[in-house]
């Protein structure tokens, strides 16, 4: 008898990513005719959690199947800060970023005109902002529609994410709603902070659940509620301790452990196309601005919110003895590294976290000028930054010292021992 032939792989995991969405169309359908109340509340986070959870695994398949980011998707990072321009087709991305930078993207009347990823860079502030120009992308994105995944991979890259919606067509088509689901279902979060919650897994002792506020989004019995959503994920051993009136939905953003958490700015464009009436509206939505890309319409505005949303600042090194360099800021951002001494000091060079002995702050985030502070100090815009490092007397009074001296004697006696034999191969004949 003939074996079988087995299905492809391929085929494999379509099958499994089927039967994945519609075990999320039948708990969507079961949260539909479930009644909201306190009762039901604990029913409804285990729905949640189970959703969520069919939904990591429906994305991991997809990315597994080795297809790859796709033709101009790998940007390398560049300059002080990302900025990714996400909207449907044909909503003057492609403009803006002709407008803002030296880049030129192709704009056109017809939908899809940019179909990669194409860079662009811009000087504000005396930083350097990098703007990425992205393909629209359409309903149904998170799974895979019109490259949503390479798109929205490289949203979660970026510092900021700035949603373009045009102005004239947005109270029918919805698109901010459409975006705003599509980013929150692979796990980024648009102008949210990181719950104030703290699981610590054990090996044994079961759930401990703590609280230091009252919980009014998890029903009438808040522990049994986390219990449930913690055993959806097989976490039966942990602390459980909440600092803030949580959801269920926040609860398992903890869970999964790969949020993203991003501001995002609304910019409404082709505000030449309606009325001032509907412009002073959606002026007045919060996170949003209102420009025309075409007319350069209030863009020296949408500079300013960007910077703020950012969250960049710029701090000035000074030397003892001599004036602050002015001319070539140290960029920090609360995002990435945050924007303490410690941050500044890292961007410099990390041996000066090494060797750090104390600080001299002159600007809005000292208390008087100079103010000598630690590591820990918060900076603020343009302030001024003197480091001292320890003496070769404090040096060699550290606990590590030892440790570093072995340490550059071990690469000292290598690079020695490297032109040893490099100077042996020159030395033997033919």
């Amino acid at each position: 008898r003939s074996p079988v032939p087995h299905p492809p792989v391929g085929g494999d995991r379509a099958v499994a990513a089927m039967g994945l969405v519609e075990k999320i169309k039948e708990i969507e359908a079961e949260m539909a005719r479930t009644q909201r109340n306190k009762a039901t509340m604990g029913h409804l986070g285990l729905l949640k959690a189970r959703i969520a959870k069919y939904r990591a695994e429906l994305l991991e398949g997809g990315s597994s199947g080795g297809a790859g980011g796709g033709q101009g998707f790998a940007v390398a990072r560049s300059g002080d800060g990302r900025v990714a321009l996400i909207g449907f087709p044909s909503v003057g991305k492609s403009t803006l970023l002709s407008t803002l930078t030296d880049t030129k993207s192709e704009a056109a009347a017809y939908e899809f005109t940019t179909l990669t990823c194409i860079p662009g860079n811009l000087i504000y502030n005396g930083t350097k902002i990098q703007l990425l120009d992205l393909p629209g992308i359409i309903e149904g994105a998170a799974h895979g529609k019109g490259r949503g995944k390479e798109v929205i991979a490289v949203a979660r890259t970026s510092d900021l994410v700035m949603m373009v919606l045009d102005a004239g067509k947005e109270q029918v088509n919805r698109h901010r709603e459409i975006l705003e689901n599509e980013l929150e279902t692979v796990g980024l979060r648009l102008n949210k902070s990181p719950p104030n919650i703290t699981i610590v897994p054990k090996k044994t002792g079961g759930v401990k659940f703590n609280t230091t506020v009252p919980l009014t989004h998890l029903g009438d019995d808040p522990e049994r509620a986390v219990r449930q959503v913690l055993g959806e994920y097989k976490m039966h051993n942990c602390d459980v301790l909440c600092r803030q009136d949580i959801t269920v939905d926040e609860l398992i953003d903890v869970i999964m452990g790969n949020r993203k958490y991003v501001r995002c700015l609304y910019v409404y464009n082709k505000i030449d196309t309606i009325t001032i009436e509907e412009v002073d509206r959606l002026a007045r939505e919060p996170h949003s601005v209102v420009i025309s890309g075409s007319t350069n319409l209030n863009l020296d505005y949408l500079l300013e919110r960007m910077w703020d949303y950012m969250g960049l600042i710029r701090i000035f090194t000074k030397r003892r003895g001599q004036p602050p360099d002015l001319d070539l800021p140290v960029v920090l951002s609360n995002q990435r590294d945050g924007i303490s001494v410690q941050a500044a000091s890292a961007a410099i060079s990390k041996e000066l976290l090494v060797v750090f002995n104390f600080a001299l702050v002159w600007g809005r985030s000292a208390k008087h000028s100079p103010q000598r502070v630690g590591l820990a100090h918060e900076l603020q815009d343009e302030d001024v930054v003197q480091i001292t490092p320890k003496t070769n007397t404090q040096q060699k009074h550290s606990k590590d010292y030892a440790a570093r001296v072995q340490e550059y004697n071990t690469m000292v006696a290598e690079k020695r021992k490297a032109r040893t034999k490099a100077g042996k191969k020159k030395r033997m004949p033919g």
